[in-house]
Parts: structure tokens; sequence; C-alpha cells
């Protein structure tokens, strides 16, 4: 058998030009439907770019994140580690706190005693020589107690006084200090208000006269003592020296 040779079958009754013009559009048709193609293969490669890279930031937003949080992780361990650390610093300043209390309370108390011991020995001192120190300047005292008490429970009237001179017309009362305060001086003060009150009331018309001691007086306490109408006592080498008041001591 011979080979079968296929002719294209073109439409009977029709012109060359007819034939060439369909051609012609079929190929346009053609040009066109590749353009269209290739613009949409264009397209669709820019959208597959463009989801490229959106994929790769939101990638590099990812790792920041997963940075960000390992960051907070990390800063949130060391301000744990920290806030253990202050709170142990707490304890230890606490510790020491209490610890110094306890230190400045021992040293108060020492003081205190000392303090004590030192004033029995100020007025061991000094009380012994008042009456004669007094005489020698026209005050005759008969009898000297140290520590005179008094209680009156029914009117309410308590204090201590040092050390109390007394003869039939007048009395003596004395504070004796390490270091006199000008607090010390106005304690001493409600103390012959309460003297008076005391006498008034058991009918004793004697006067009485105050004098404060102190083995450290300052310039301000030894004017407000002499002020006050008080004598004031000072230590003088072996002996202690009484200074009279400014003015006319002053009498309760």
């Amino acid at each position: 058998m011979g080979d079968v040779q296929t002719q294209i079958d073109y439409p009977r009754g029709l012109g060359f030009e007819q034939v060439w013009a369909a051609l012609m559009r079929n190929q346009e048709q053609l040009e066109k439907s590749s353009m269209e193609f290739d613009r949409r293969m264009q397209e669709a490669d820019r959208r597959m770019q463009e989801t490229d890279r959106q994929m790769q930031e939101t990638d590099r937003r990812m790792q920041e994140t997963d940075r960000q949080m390992q960051e907070t992780d990390r800063q949130m361990k060391e301000t744990d580690r920290q806030m253990k650390e202050t709170d142990r610093q707490r304890q230890e300043t606490d510790r020491q706190m209490k610890e110094t209390d306890r230190q400045m309370k021992e040293v108060g108390k020492r003081f205190g005693d000392f303090t004590n011991r030192f004033g029995e020995v100020v007025e061991y001192m000094i009380a012994p020589n008042l009456q004669d120190k007094f005489y020698d300047m026209g005050m005759d005292f008969q009898t000297v107690s140290s520590n005179f008490k008094v209680n009156d429970h029914k009117n309410n009237i308590h204090f201590q006084i040092d050390v109390f001179l007394q003869n039939g017309d007048t009395a003596m009362l004395v504070e004796i200090k390490t270091k006199l305060t000008i607090s010390d001086i106005n304690d001493h003060i409600k103390r012959m208000e309460k003297m008076r009150m005391f006498a008034d009331l058991r009918g004793d018309k004697r006067a009485f006269l105050g004098a404060v001691a102190g083995v450290i007086v300052e310039a301000d306490e030894r004017d407000y003592a002499l002020n006050n109408g008080f004598y004031l006592i000072q230590p003088s080498g072996e002996t202690f020296n009484i200074t009279s008041p400014q003015h006319k001591p002053k009498e309760w």
C-alpha cells in the first residue's frame, strides 16, 4: 500500500483572500491568547514572589518574636534572681538592724548603769559637805537627808529629793545630775511646786529653796538655773562651789 497523504480540506467556494483572512484572525487570536497567558503567568509569578516575601517576613517576625520571648524570659529570670537577692539582703539588713538595736540597748543599759552609779558617787561626794558649804553662806541646816521620798497617795503627790536640808524656818531641795539639762531644771521646778503643795496640806509654812548640781553644766543650763532662782552646785578640784542665783533666791 502506498503512503496516505492527508490534505487540508478547505471549505469549497472560498477564495484565497477569505482563507488568508481566516488564518490571520486565528493567528491574532493565538497571539492574544499567548500574551494573556504570559500576562497571567507573570501575575501568578509576581503573586508567588509576594507570597514568598510575606512568608519570609512572617518567618522573620516569628524569629524576632521568639528572640524577644527568650529575652523576656531571661529578663524575668534575672528579675526573679534580683528579687531573691534583694529579699536576702533585706533579711540580712533586718538581722543586722536587730543586732544593732540589741547592742545599742546593751550599751544604753551599761551607760545607764554607769550614769546611775556615777550619780550616786556624786551624791556621796556632795551631800556630806553641803551643810558646811551652806553654813559658810549664812544658812544653818541642822539635818540632812539623802533620797528623801514623798508618797502622798491621798492627794496624789509623789516625788523624790536627792538631798534634803532642813531647819526650823527653811528647807533646801537639791537635785543632783551627772549632766544637767534644761529638762532637769524644769523637773526640779515642778518638784518644788509639789513640795509647796505637800507642805501646805500639812500646815508647814517654812520657805523652800532649791538647788541643782551637775558634774557637767553648759553655759545655757547654768544661766537658766540661776535665772530661775536656784543655787548652782558645780565640782571644783577636789571639792565643789555653790553659786547664788542672779537675784534673790526664789522661795516656794
